[in-house]
């Protein structure tokens, strides 16, 4: 299923090229995240893009414009075909990210890639957003950001399934709407507070969904892969 991407939040390359193994043919791509690149950096990202997988690169970049120009274009030269910042770094950070992708990639002769912007993480919930400053309802802040992402130029944007409706209807059909904070039938939401199952972020208007712990935790990952992909799938 093309929307969905699996986290592989593992320690080691291994686990990650096992599960990888497991689930190529199910899962549309997979995620690469700070856990995993921390521990095998840019190796696993090449390893897995070299076998033809869509990696979404989840480094989350948040810094001036210059360091995070120069991270879009590394993670552009690994093969990375989804690369994220953060919304909240601002016009000048978006900007220069975007035009360091098409750069990067328009000199390597490849397509770029998809670049979105974080706009609230799914752990946080409003309470947590008044106590770092941010007074507006957490859905306007959100919706806030993801215009300011399309006024960019960027991609799309990562935002909890909760708050999908009101960016497609600010931002449009083409506009890309990552979904984390998935979760299947009778999971526990974990640190995640922002959450719907996979089959109601899809209705809502996501474009792809990444779930991570409901698959990849489970006693057999591809069977838990196949119930989600038939869970959405079902009318």
């Amino acid at each position: 299923m093309d929307e969905l991407l699996v986290a592989l939040d593992v320690d080691s390359a291994a686990e990650a090229r096992a599960l990888s193994d497991r689930l190529r043919g199910l899962a549309g791509g997979f995620k690469i995240g700070s856990r995993l690149f921390t521990s095998h950096g840019p190796s696993i990202v090449e390893a897995l893009a070299g076998r033809g997988d869509r990696v979404f690169l989840d480094l989350k970049f948040h810094d001036i414009p210059t360091t995070v120009a120069g991270a879009v274009a590394a993670a552009t030269r690994l093969g990375a075909w989804m690369v994220n910042v953060h919304a909240s770094g601002g016009q000048a950070m978006m900007r220069a990210a975007r035009d360091a992708a098409g750069e990067e990639a328009s000199r390597l002769s490849r397509p770029p890639p998809l670049l979105i912007a974080v706009t609230l993480l799914t752990s946080l919930n409003q309470q947590m957003l008044t106590e770092i400053g941010i007074s507006d309802p957490l859905a306007d802040e959100v919706e806030r950001l993801a215009a300011l992402t399309e006024a960019c130029g960027l991609d799309g944007v990562v935002a909890s399934p909760q708050e999908i409706a009101r960016i497609r209807k600010r931002c449009g059909k083409q506009f890309a709407i990552v979904a984390p904070g998935i979760r299947g039938g009778g999971d526990a939401k974990g640190d995640q507070h922002r959450t719907m199952t996979a089959r109601e972020a899809l209705d809502a208007g996501a474009s792809y969904l990444v779930v991570g712990r409901p698959i990849i935790a489970a006693p057999d990952p591809r069977a838990a892969a196949e119930r989600l992909v038939a869970e959405c799938r079902a009318s």
